[in-house]
């Protein structure tokens, strides 16, 4: 496969619009420091060529890599680096009788919520102006079924996307600034 500099200017471009609209978003709730560092390591080149040699510009690269190779090299390298995907939270429990088995763990409140901006900027970024506020719980359910999640994290992060589908973005943004976020 051969690097491509159309690839690379719009793998580019659509990493930093992504990224830029987490942070327009993560700012409206008091996100600073997360909507700043958000995506970071997608730049890094164990990523970002893998990106731009799978880029198509309608979905994510690490789907295409994912479809050719059985695996995404970029993913897994992007899942273990950013705490705002329930990936990276996945370990290992033991049951009432002492079996392991594979849990997701409990996802701190801010990570849910950067969780939740990234699947609204995913969103836009990929449906552009067939996008409307149903669209990230829509995406939601196509993969909810592959999902190890911790059931707390999960039941805020579903709240958050059927408020969204429901009463858009500005209450939703608001509700979550007061209320999810509110400080103790």
């Amino acid at each position: 496969m051969k690097l491509k500099l159309k690839n690379i200017w719009g793998h580019f471009h659509t990493i930093t619009h992504h990224k830029n609209q987490v942070m327009k978003n993560c700012f409206k709730v008091g996100l600073y420091r997360q909507g700043l560092l958000h995506d970071m390591s997608k730049y890094n080149p164990v990523e970002f060529v893998v990106g731009c040699l799978y880029y198509q510009g309608n979905r994510s690269p690490n789907a295409a890599e994912r479809d050719e190779k059985g695996y995404s090299s970029a993913w897994l390298h992007h899942k273990g680096r950013n705490k705002h995907h329930s990936e990276y939270w996945i370990d290992v429990d033991k049951d009432e009788n002492g079996n392991y088995y594979t849990a997701g763990m409990k996802m701190p409140v801010k990570y849910v919520v950067e969780n939740f901006m990234d699947r609204i900027a995913a969103s836009k970024t990929y449906k552009k102006e067939a996008y409307d506020d149903k669209s990230p719980l829509e995406y939601y359910n196509q993969g909810r079924h592959v999902l190890i999640m911790h059931p707390e994290s999960q039941r805020l992060l579903e709240s958050m996307l059927v408020m969204l589908a429901e009463k858009g973005e500005k209450e939703t943004f608001k509700y979550v600034r007061k209320n999810v976020l509110k400080k103790k």
